[in-house]
């Protein structure tokens, strides 16, 4: 207001002066005209009050302006998180503006009455940024600090302070100003962005001409670094693949082009030299005032990883390694699309005895087992043509512009590569495969015709006596329909009563008398009549109908000969041939003691025969079969000397009798070492101390054999042949089997 007033004076003086001078100039011109002298006072008094007046509105207009400027001037600053600070060093006197009341919750009269007060509130850990700031005013040069407060609520508040200094003539500081921001929100952001990025799984990186600005911790972990420091100023370059570096001569401009990039993938190399793969995407930034291409990116090792694994599973097979059906296919199509006019062969495996081992030895065993026929089969076929395992025990062979004499040959070799044992932990396995052969063009121009008319040669070599290889022809197209129509059969067969137990004599050979029987299924069918045990029973096994369906035999042959006991007939034993899947079921002891029970037969009148194959789990077999004996059952060893038992086991096992297989009988007869097979199994039977029975007698002159090499019991059709419960019934009246006569 000092300043206004100052300005009236000089004003008013301004206006006299040249009143003063305007009155001397018209009494030069008009020296005696009084009416002039008033005429001029009157014009003085006028524009005095007109300057006046117009003087003091002006002032009252710029009083107003400048009051409405000061309350949008502090309606700003209210409005915004700023404080201005200005100090006198000199006088020691502050002058502060309304917004460190909101900055700081302090009043300003509290920062008046306490200069120091500002300095009190610092963060403790803050403090030095302060005296630094000190240092950098006292030169006279403007600096920018961020630090935090404690308010009186106890919150912590994050302040800018931009300070500018005044200097006096000799350097000193004398005074500076202060403008203060609340720049909390931006600082938490700023940290909650950092956490992200520090914290990310992520790749984060900065860099700029081919050379890395900021990396964070994960992205440095990923290139092998200790930290990332040690990476920054590091060229890009330095991780990329050898295979990129060979195709990018020019480091430096690839670097820029591929700030363009959006999305890649590419190969790797740590600091150790580990190659990885990398998903990245890039976009142009400005780091720290320039520009520069920021990357985000992951390493996707694992994920390639365990893409090609699910690519070499949907392929292969995981257990041998060998393509699997899928792959097989695909290929074999892939190679009728290219034939012309050459030949293919596609080979239809399945191993034999594989079950059987598979049952007893357990599936860690089988699987090994089929690790190792994996190898076999690629050994015989020497690189002429693709092996692929199709599931279970079958694997497919195509052979490639191959003749037939040349397939024969491959085939023959398969063959011979399964001649001899495959060793399992210390323990001999012997497997031999059927092998059905199709050849295109002649058997099919398809895929699918190629592979099912394989698969129904292979049945046919199933059905030839097994270990042995068939061409397809055109008489076999329904064999494999007939598999599937016998296999949908015998599922209905119990239900349905199609099957029935018929039973041979066991005879004394020295008396004739009929001291046992042997119980045999047989299955009658609605369409095709009596189907061969030979052809059901392995498809019983395959399938596990066994279980069941041994379960059915086994009661109907307890009931059979408790009924023949009742009628007053003789007491014997009827024998009941067990699979292996039998024994390996957990309940098969239980099922046993049930039957006995149910149909109140003796134990001892019961006799189960077992096959050399339980050897493959002489364990399990041993630990079943003394509990049956404990039952008081007899167990009998069928088929003696056509597997492949070790006598070591053999003279162990709770055995009561072996029985020699028909195929030794036949020698005594046709071969030429005249039944020499048959003596040593004889005479180590009774070393054993086992009742030996001889199965197939059809003539006079195998009876005297057998009776001159100590074989007490034999049955045959020279007996007898398998009889129906009736029929039986009537033969046990007599208590002889009549020699060579069927009886009906």
């Amino acid at each position: 207001m000092k300043t206004v007033n100052k300005f009236r004076v000089f004003f008013i003086l301004g206006i006299l002066v040249c009143l003063e001078l305007m009155h001397e100039v018209v009494t030069e011109i008009f020296p005696t005209n009084i009416f002039i002298d008033y005429l001029l006072d009157a014009a003085v008094i006028l524009i005095i009050a007109s300057m006046t007046f117009f003087m003091l509105k002006g002032i009252e207009k710029t009083a107003n302006e400048l009051q409405k400027n000061r309350n949008r001037l502090k309606n700003i600053f209210d409005s915004l998180d700023v404080a201005i600070w200005s100090h006198d060093l000199k006088n020691d006197t502050l002058l502060i503006t309304p917004g460190i009341e909101k900055l700081y919750g302090y009043s300003k009269e509290q920062f008046y009455q306490n200069h120091s007060l500002w300095y009190k509130v610092i963060y403790p850990e803050d403090v030095s940024i302060l005296s630094h700031r000190e240092k950098v005013l006292a030169k006279g040069e403007a600096i920018t600090s961020i630090y935090r407060i404690i308010r009186p609520d106890g919150e912590v508040r994050w302040i800018q302070d931009r300070g500018i200094p005044t200097l006096n003539e000799n350097g000193e500081l004398v005074d500076f100003n202060s403008v203060l921001f609340d720049i909390t929100d931006r600082k938490e952001s700023e940290g909650r962005y950092r956490s992200l990025v520090e914290l990310s799984p992520d790749i984060i990186a900065v860099f700029s001409k081919g050379k890395i600005d900021y990396i964070n911790e994960t992205g440095s972990r990923l290139v092998g670094a200790s930290s990332p420091e040690e990476l920054i100023g590091t060229s890009i370059w330095k991780f990329a693949h050898p295979h990129i570096l060979e195709k990018i001569p020019d480091k430096e401009l690839a670097a820029e082009e591929l700030e363009d990039t959006k999305n890649f993938e590419f190969k790797a190399v740590r600091l150790d030299g580990q190659f990885i793969d990398v998903e990245m995407s890039t976009m142009p930034i400005l780091f720290e005032g320039r520009p520069a291409t920021q990357v985000v990116g992951r390493d996707v090792t694992q994920r390639k990883k365990a893409e090609k694994t699910i690519q070499l599973m949907a392929y292969h097979d995981t257990l041998t390694g060998l393509p699997n059906r899928n792959r097989f296919r695909q290929h074999l199509n892939d190679v009728l699309q290219q034939q012309e006019n050459k030949m293919l062969a596609v080979l239809f495996l399945d191993l034999d005895r594989f079950k059987i081992i598979n049952d007893t030895k357990g599936h860690s065993v089988g699987d090994i087992l089929l690790q190792k026929v994996a190898k076999r089969l690629e050994q015989a076929v020497q690189g002429d043509g693709m092996v692929s395992r199709q599931g279970g025990d079958e694997f497919i062979i195509l052979l490639e512009n191959l003749d037939k004499p040349e397939v024969t040959k491959i085939a023959q070799r398969i063959l011979d590569e399964f001649s001899n044992p495959i060793e399992i932990n210390d323990q001999e396995f012997f497997v031999t495969t059927s092998i059905g052969i199709s050849l295109f063009p002649v058997d099919g121009d398809d895929e699918e015709t190629l592979i099912k008319n394989a698969d129904t040669a292979m049945y046919l070599a199933k059905e030839r006596g097994k270990n042995n290889f068939q061409f397809y022809t055109s008489q076999l197209h329904g064999l494999s329909s007939r598999k599937m129509e016998l296999e949908n059969g015998l599922r209905k067969a119990l239900e349905q009563d199609q099957l029935s137990l018929y039973y041979q004599p066991q005879v004394d050979l020295e008396t004739g008398k009929i001291i046992g029987v042997e119980a045999l299924l047989r299955w009658k069918h609605p369409d095709h009549g009596f189907i061969s045990p030979l052809e059901f029973i392995p498809l019983a096994e395959e399938t596990g109908l066994i279980v069941s369906i041994g379960k059915w035999v086994l009661k109907t042959a307890c009931e059979h000969n408790k009924a023949w006991q009742k009628l007053g007939l003789a007491a014997i034993p009827i024998a009941v041939n067990i699979s292996v899947r039998q024994i390996q079921d957990d309940d098969f002891v239980a099922t046993v003691k049930t039957i006995l029970n149910e149909t109140g037969l003796h134990p001892r009148y019961l006799e189960l025969e077992i096959t050399e194959s339980i050897m493959q789990n002489i364990e399990r077999s041993t630990f079943v079969l003394n509990q049956l004996k404990d039952l008081g059952v007899k167990i009998s060893m069928d088929d003696f000397g056509t597997g492949y038992s070790s006598l070591s086991y053999l003279k162990h096992l709770p055995i009561d009798s072996i029985k020699i297989d028909k195929s030794f009988v036949d020698d005594i007869i046709h071969h030429s070492n005249q039944g020499a097979m048959v003596k040593t199994i004889i005479d180590m039977g009774h070393n054993l101390k086992f009742k030996v029975i001889a199965e197939g007698i059809e003539n006079q002159e195998q009876v005297d054999f057998l009776r001159k090499n100590a074989c007490g019991v034999g049955q045959g059709y020279f007996y007898s042949p398998p009889l129906p419960s009736d029929k039986v019934e009537k033969l046990l009246y007599s208590g002889l089997a009549k020699n060579g006569i069927p009886i009906h």
